[in-house]
């Protein structure tokens, strides 16, 4: 892999072999210092050295030899092999970086410093500012033969690494190439190059460009986790269907979430299911005792819901439970704390608790009866005439867009994994053993429900056998898809199998052979993954991935605040784990409600996210003119052709809790750019308590500024010819405000308040003739106007254009054209002195909602 002989380093003047070099306890780039205090036991050795051509795509391979001197290898050797070895890789300190961190086992985010002191516990990758080169370094931890690595901070400004395989049988004691690094003059090329790099060096996983992406990535959905919890049933996804329907913007995708499962407890009757679940904690210590639906799914008899005489659904019973099992959840964290200071209330608690479970347990008799599920199918060949194939051939009989139906299934089988004696596999209750690095992140509930109850974990053996049960069951049940969760388990029990590599690889590569041959090789989103074994060892076919912690709707703990700043925090996670993410995976934003206090907020991102749109309502409650300006009526969303990044003056700040920075993310349509300016002030990791937490000092309006040299045009092949325009028009959705702007305008000035945001449309001005300026900006009713634009010529004196959606179109015209046609024939449209050229477009059905406009000078 060496690169060119003759190419010469066009920064320093350094020759290719000189860009890194570390001597005399010092590692330097481009003769700049960047880590002093180097331990004599650390390596560094370049990537063409150490990297082999691998079965890499031609364009990849070639991609990588060509920045191959841009990049290498840290390692580091000790003297007494182990499980886990801490090594420091040197000092740095009054340089900023930034970093992604892993605050729980699942869940990463961004974190901003000067120090190496200042890192965090499991910290993924730190990028580095290096101005006095005007270039970036980024060091990446990654895997070396069974080991995983991350990042520590150090005493004194050390970088520390940590190695570790997660057996206390699989032990070494030399690295040659446990953490890569890799220099650009530009903070996103940098990325982009150094895992190209990884990828061809690993072969491991995949690049998100050699992927197929699920056909749900432009399509408007609905999780059922939000609505419902554990008490999701058919009749309440049916209703729940119904509502969008009828509401005009039906789903093309659902994805049914965690309660469909056959689970039940390890003291339960090893054939029944667990009964009146409600919320996710309950069930973290349950088991998967079959592959088929549990019986609230399995009772459903074919037909059920299209006759007249449907069963009924009342969505406020669902939310009386919703409710009752959160004052359960309260009253549990109450009973813990007296019992463990000894208060004189824990008989009342209790008394509280039980009367609450009654109500719980008639709660569920209510909705059973509403629902009419008793009763069951009597046939033998129940495939036949019920059970959850039934449910989705009744669902695509009646809601004809609907695509995909996903369901949800844990990476072990369930929370607890699969429960022994039950299936044909081979199953064995394994007790959980946190790493010391998890020691330094959050406090997770569902961490501590796991850990108390282990995991019934399938052998790695027949890691193919478990999963090709659940999905090729599901898969003739006409589900096309699975959500794949709790991912991160199989490090807790890895001992006695080799380790986290040895045990995750085992895992992925039968997830991934069952994705092929079950859902067509895309059919399938990660969650709660965002650790980086994960990305090097389980995505060679896995296409998309959470980019954020959930949705959170309030805060857990009863921060009153929370249900305001958490918003917040889940842009920032997802805007900043896209960076390295969004390499390999598409990234997925989630899911919102549309009814929500800070639902229009959510709604802003979601616009201009690249991925699908989802929301996670509850049955009955929807905005649907909040909805709709989101999505088109055929499902559809006016979608980016990319997906959305910091722009570079936010790269080093903190958008949470600096009370000065306003979180803006670029991205681009097929002809324009926009810019996302959102208010994330009021929240951010706390590392004194080691969680997230408010910060209402910080909640408070913010003013700043956006320009339209922020649009990182170069990022993308497709848009980097509008990076070259003279002049650009400037939208503003949400205040409706046209400006003009050039690369050497002054940029534009900005106040936000918080939980609000804007966002700014650059289109490139095209000048027809000699004196005419034009440039469309799309339909102004959508978030992401410029989405709306499917396609755009220019002839002699003209444009011409085709416009999906309906609503009012805008384009700014320095001139009143003189004639305007609307699908061939004559129409009328206004414009104004100022430039507005404005008209109102109809959904034409019969045409998949496009319409062709031609203006003509």
């Amino acid at each position: 892999m060496a690169p060119p002989k003759e190419q010469v380093n066009s920064t320093s003047g350094l020759k290719l072999e000189q860009v890194f070099d570390l001597c005399d306890g010092k590692f330097s780039v481009r003769g700049v210092a960047l880590l002093s205090r180097v331990p004599d036991n650390v390596t560094f050795s370049s990537l063409s050295s150490i990297c082999e051509p691998r079965d890499a795509p031609p364009s990849i391979l070639q991609r990588v030899i060509a920045v191959s001197h841009k990049g290498g290898f840290f390692g580091f050797s000790q003297v007494s092999p182990s499980d886990r070895l801490t090594n420091s890789l040197g000092s740095f300190s009054g340089r900023n970086f930034l970093s992604v961190f892993r605050f729980k086992t699942w869940w990463s985010t961004q974190w901003v410093g000067n120090s190496g002191s200042d890192l965090q516990m499991e910290t993924q990758w730190v990028l580095i500012e290096i101005p006095e080169v005007k270039s970036y370094v980024v060091i990446i931890p990654i895997i070396e033969k069974s080991f995983r690595s991350a990042l520590h901070p150090g005493s004194d400004g050390h970088v520390m690494i940590c190695a570790e395989s997660g057996s206390t049988q699989v032990k070494a004691s030399t690295f040659g190439a446990i953490a890569y690094v890799h220099v650009s003059e530009n903070p996103y090329n940098v990325m982009r190059e150094a895992y190209s790099a990884l990828r061809v060096h690993l072969d491991s996983f995949k690049l998100l460009e050699e992927k197929t992406v699920p056909r749900i990535v432009d399509k408007f959905g609905w999780c059922t986790w939000d609505a419902f919890y554990l008490s999701v049933n058919p009749v309440g996804v049916w209703h729940g269907l119904q509502d969008f329907a009828e509401g005009g913007v039906a789903p093309r995708f659902v994805i049914i979430d965690d309660g469909w499962q056959s689970v039940n407890f390890d003291g339960d009757d090893p054939n029944e299911d667990a009964k009146n679940l409600i919320l996710g904690g309950e069930q973290m210590t349950a088991r998967l005792h079959r592959f088929e639906e549990c019986d609230k799914f399995k009772n459903y008899k074919k037909g059920l819901l299209l006759g007249p005489d449907a069963p009924s659904f009342n969505p406020k019973t669902v939310k009386e439970l919703i409710a009752t099992g959160i004052e359960v959840e309260r009253l549990g964290k109450q009973r813990d704390g007296a019992i463990s200071s000894g208060g004189s209330d824990l008989t009342e608690i209790e008394s509280r608790i039980v009367k609450l479970k009654r109500e719980i347990d008639q709660l569920f008799g209510v909705e059973r009866k509403e629902s009419k599920e008793s009763g069951g199918c009597s046939c033998k060949e129940r495939e036949n005439c019920g059970g959850i194939k039934a449910f989705t051939r009744d669902l695509r009989t009646v809601f004809k867009g609907l695509d995909d139906v996903y369901v949800w299934h844990a990476l072990c089988g369930a929370w607890g994994g699969v429960r022994p004696g039950t299936t044909h596999l081979n199953s064995k209750i394994t007790p959980c053993k946190l790493s010391p690095s998890l020691d330094g992140t959050m406090e997770d509930l569902a961490v501590l429900n796991i850990v108390q109850g282990s995991i019934g974990l399938v052998h790695p053996d027949q890691a193919n056998d478990l999963y090709d049960s659940m999905h090729s069951y599901l898969a003739q049940c006409g589900i096309t898809g699975v959500k794949v969760d709790v991912i991160h388990s199989l490090e807790y029990v890895c001992e006695e199998y080799g380790g986290k590599v040895q045990l995750a690889t085992a895992y992925y590569d039968g997830l991934t052979n069952s994705i092929v041959k079950n859902f067509n090789g895309s059919g399938v989103i990660a969650s709660m993954q965002q650790c980086n074994d994960f990305f090097f060892l389980g995505t060679k076919q896995i296409p998309m991935g959470r980019v954020g912690d959930d949705f959170w709707f309030q805060d857990p703990n009863g921060d009153p605040m929370g249900v305001f700043w958490l918003q917040g925090v889940h842009m920032i996670h997802c805007s900043y784990n896209s960076l390295w993410m969004g390499q390999i995976i598409q990234p997925d934003w989630d899911m919102f409600q549309s009814d929500h206090v800070c639902a229009k907020f959510h709604a802003g991102s979601r616009a201009i996210c690249g991925g699908p749109v989802y929301v996670s309502d509850s049955v009955g409650s929807h905005d649907f003119d909040l909805i709709k300006k989101l999505v088109f009526p055929d499902g559809t969303v006016p979608k980016c052709i990319y997906f959305p990044l910091p722009t570079r003056d936010c790269l080093f700040r903190n958008p949470l809790s600096d009370q000065k920075t306003v979180l803006k993310i670029w991205n681009f349509n097929k002809y324009g750019g926009v810019i996302g300016a959102f208010n994330c002030q009021g929240a951010g990791w706390d590392p004194k308590v080691k969680k997230i937490r408010g910060f209402p000092e910080c909640y408070k309006t913010i003013s700043g500024t956006v320009h339209v040299t922020e649009v990182e045009w170069d990022q993308k092949k497709e848009a980097a010819h509008m990076g070259k325009a003279e002049e650009y028009v400037v939208y503003l959705n949400q205040t409706e405000e046209l400006h003009f702007m050039t690369p050497k305008s002054e940029p534009l000035q900005f106040t936000i308040k918080p939980s609000t945001f804007e966002l700014y449309n650059f289109v490139p001005v095209e000048k027809l003739g000699r004196s005419i300026k034009f440039a469309p900006i799309g339909l102004t009713n959508m978030f992401n106007s410029g989405g709306t634009i499917q396609e755009l010529n220019y002839v002699e004196k003209g444009a011409k254009l085709k416009v999906k959606g309906g609503g009012r179109f805008l384009a700014y015209s320095s001139e009143s054209p003189k004639k305007f046609q609307l699908n061939g024939s004559d129409a009328a449209f206004q414009w104004l002195p100022d430039g507005k050229l404005t008209l109102n477009l109809a959904w034409l059905e019969d045409k998949g909602g496009i319409s062709d406009l031609a203006f003509f000078f």
